[in-house]
């Protein structure tokens, strides 16, 4: 029997146990850690409304009109109308027929994969996919197959490869993210959609760091690119720039409808507080409205900003890593900053590969001019070696 100490022994040697820190103020740009004030570049609060005086009262608005909390999943004690009310309002801006809300974005996940594909199935999945992802398909007992991340000549010879083995009736699905949660770079979303009417594939696009950021009225990747008729099975959350917690799907009426049925993290789980989704509502008008386009405007400036600071390409999202090889490095880069007053966290195995560890800087529309041509300055000493996709590459062994 393995001893727990062990493991947390030999992840320390390899520093590579992670822990909490008692952060003692609402999210924001400025939060306090441990009693001391900090710039928060850590935060996928893109928008800046975890803290938005609006998200508040709508959420206290929806606790007096709904309560608390569901009672229990919506299939045993009933669904109530905030919940379909936020469903409406996410389907139509997906341009889809339903939606469904679930507790978290890797709920959505672990839930909709295993539901909709299975033994006879085949996913293809992008290398660099979030854990969620990857757990679901495995879960699945579908086939996996991992094509290189981004590498669509891949990609396309397997859609080939397993079109011409499977039988009649199986499915065929492509799962990628829009905005790659490590590396902040975009999916080829055009090309793939081409690729899976081509090959007659289906395709799952998880849109959780594209949500709020992308588009014209922020619904991400396939707004942005005009494709959101191409996407079969659409996936976020309302945890990033929406300010608040939970995930969705959203697809045709029929797809939904098996969810509701087979989504075990759905079916098994006391459903969304009803407060929370009736304050989902306030987030989505939020992000899409006038106050919305203008925050990602600002989101693009600070992007711009620095950029243009540490001579590279402007991140397309608010994403922006720093890759420096070790848990080591990237460990004394994260408290290097912390030291200056920056709060930047150090990304080691597994979330990202052995020798890829990285400070993960992540913007918001929250964030001042002068804040972020401070952590410009606090950065150059590991940006002295640029790389592309507004990322930094400082190897190191």
């Amino acid at each position: 029997m393995r001893d727990p100490e062990s493991e947390l022994a030999d992840l320390d040697a390899r520093q590579l146990r992670r822990r909490l820190k008692p952060l003692e103020s609402p999210q924001g740009a400025n939060v306090t850690l441990a009693g001391r004030g900090l710039l928060n570049f850590s935060s996928n609060d893109y928008l800046g409304l975890a803290n938005h005086p609006a998200l508040k009262q709508a959420f206290m608005d929806g606790i007096s009109r709904f309560g608390a909390g569901a009672g229990a999943s919506r299939l045993v004690s009933g669904s109530l109308a905030a919940h379909q009310a936020l469903e409406e309002a996410l389907a139509a801006a997906n341009q889809t027929a339903a939606a469904l809300l679930f507790s978290s974005g890797y709920a959505a996940a672990v839930g909709t994969l295993p539901a909709l594909v299975g033994k006879g199935d085949v996913v293809l999945l992008d290398k660099l996919c979030h854990a969620s992802l990857i757990d679901g398909a495995k879960l699945s007992g579908a086939t996996l197959r991992v094509f290189p991340h981004q590498h669509l000549e891949k990609l396309e010879r397997l859609l080939v490869s397993q079109r011409a083995s499977l039988p009649a009736g199986s499915r065929l699905l492509i799962v990628t993210e829009s905005v790659f949660s490590m590396d902040g770079d975009l999916a080829a979303l055009r090309e793939i959609v081409a690729l899976k009417e081509k090959h007659g594939a289906l395709l799952l696009l998880d849109e959780a760091h594209g949500f709020g950021v992308l588009g014209p009225s922020g619904m991400g990747l396939a707004e942005a690119f005009e494709v959101q008729g191409g996407v079969d099975i659409h996936m976020g959350t309302l945890s990033k720039s929406a300010g608040l917690a939970g995930g969705y799907v959203a697809a045709s009426r029929a797809f939904i409808d098996v969810l509701i049925n087979r989504a075990r993290s759905f079916v098994f789980s006391t459903a969304t507080p009803p407060a929370l989704a009736h304050a989902g509502l306030t987030a989505l008008e939020l992000c899409r409205g006038g106050e919305g386009a203008a925050r990602r405007g600002k989101l693009a400036e600070n992007r711009q900003a620095l950029a243009r600071a540490l001579g590279v390409a402007t991140p397309p999202a608010g994403i922006v890593p720093i890759i420096l090889g070790s848990a080591a490095a990237a460990l004394e880069a994260s408290r290097a900053l912390h030291a200056q007053g920056f709060l930047v966290p150090a990304i080691r195995f597994p979330t990202v590969p052995l020798g890829a560890a990285r400070l993960r800087v992540t913007l918001t529309a929250d964030h001042a001019p002068q804040e972020v041509a401070a952590l410009a300055a606090a950065l150059a000493v590991f940006c002295e070696n640029p790389a592309g996709r507004g990322s930094c590459d400082k190897a190191s062994s």
